[in-house]
């Protein structure tokens, strides 16, 4: 069977405002819950540690050292 980007999770370089895909996809994962976040709904993510978050909440959970 074949695949099409829309299968599969996406590559991307974060940068500070937005992000630039690397690999085409549909998709990334969370870093800490390993949730699926649809690339039109990615709002948060680390620049320095090059990984996405699921919520603001998240985020801050990691960034504060709980995960």
């Amino acid at each position: 069977m074949l695949m099409s980007a829309s299968d599969r999770a996406a590559t991307l370089y974060y940068q500070p405002s937005s992000f630039r895909v690397i690999n085409p996809g549909s998709y990334v994962l969370c870093a800490v819950t390993s949730e699926v976040i649809p690339l039109e709904a990615l709002r948060y993510w680390s620049v320095e540690r090059q990984e996405a978050y699921a919520s603001a909440a998240i985020a801050t959970q990691r960034l504060l050292g709980g995960a």
